[in-house]
């Protein structure tokens, strides 16, 4: 908990986890007037463009969306700012005068008195404006589906996998197939699902992609009601770490039995990623 407000912190921040920071900031920003905005380190990992400077102030936000593991705020007039966490950043909703410590790069102040903060050590954040619309922007428009959406279904993925011979770990967390599917939850997936991730994506049949599917939404949609996952310093809009960890099956647990049959938890390396699995289980 930060004096005076409240602090959301991540580290490779995943689908759940940037949820539950839309979840946390969203009734604090909706309705408010943007005062003004201060940019104290402009190279993040792309500039601070100083339209948002010149452009924002004055408009008012009226909707906190996701993309993928992008936040979109959106304002009247039409207008987004685009933020993405990074590595290292978090977001809090402080009084606006409250000093700004070393690694405090840009503050939205509202006409409550508060600001929106944005903290980010790494400096692998981004905020950018955005006035043509944010579905063109080179960010998001070729992103694919959202896993909890309509269009992730088992025959859209059966039919993006057809005579592809990539692991299917590797096709599940390729955005442009769908969006926001990390590490941490396609292991998890994989494991509910009983596939194997090392399996070609071409190989693996509609039936199998169905329970996949089910699975992919249904380890998001618990880990979003626990907060997300805590590896090392995410917390929630009050301060608290994600609790899913304590249900994660295979992620982080090699050598260790598996919790359905037994057999040691295997780790081994796809697409440079670290990859967990049940060698009996996961066929």
């Amino acid at each position: 908990m930060v004096r005076g407000g409240w602090l959301l912190r991540n580290t490779m921040p995943e689908l759940p986890e940037v949820e539950t920071t839309r979840r946390g900031i969203r009734p604090h920003l909706l309705g408010r007037r943007v005062r003004g905005v201060v940019v104290r380190q402009r190279q993040l990992r792309w500039p601070v463009p100083p339209e948002l400077d010149a452009e924002l102030p004055g408009r008012v936000i009226h909707d906190v969306r996701r993309r993928a593991k992008y936040l979109l705020l959106d304002t009247a007039p039409p207008g987004t700012v685009l933020l993405h966490l990074g590595m290292s950043g978090n977001l809090r909703v402080i009084p606006a005068p409250t000093p700004a410590a070393r690694h405090d790069h840009l503050d939205l102040v509202l006409d409550d008195g508060r600001a929106l903060r944005f903290t980010d050590p790494r400096r692998f954040g981004t905020c950018l404006w955005l006035t043509n619309g944010p579905c063109r922007h080179p960010l998001l428009r070729d992103l694919g589906p959202e896993p909890l959406g309509p269009d992730f279904t088992a025959d859209y993925l059966y039919a993006r996998a057809r005579r592809r011979r990539s692991a299917v770990k590797t096709f599940l967390m390729d955005s442009r197939i769908v969006c926001g599917v990390g590490n941490i939850y396609a292991s998890e997936a994989l494991f509910r699902a009983r596939i194997r991730p090392l399996r070609a994506a071409g190989n693996i049949s509609r039936q199998r992609y169905a329970a996949l599917v089910d699975a992919v939404r249904a380890v998001l949609q618990e880990a979003i009601t626990a907060g997300g996952t805590t590896l090392r310093d995410f917390r929630d809009a009050s301060g608290r770490p994600g609790y899913f960890t304590g249900h994660l099956a295979v992620y982080g647990r090699a050598g260790e039995p598996c919790l359905r049959c037994g057999a040691t938890v295997k780790l081994t390396s796809t697409g440079q990623r670290s990859t967990y699995y049940c060698p009996r289980c996961q066929r």
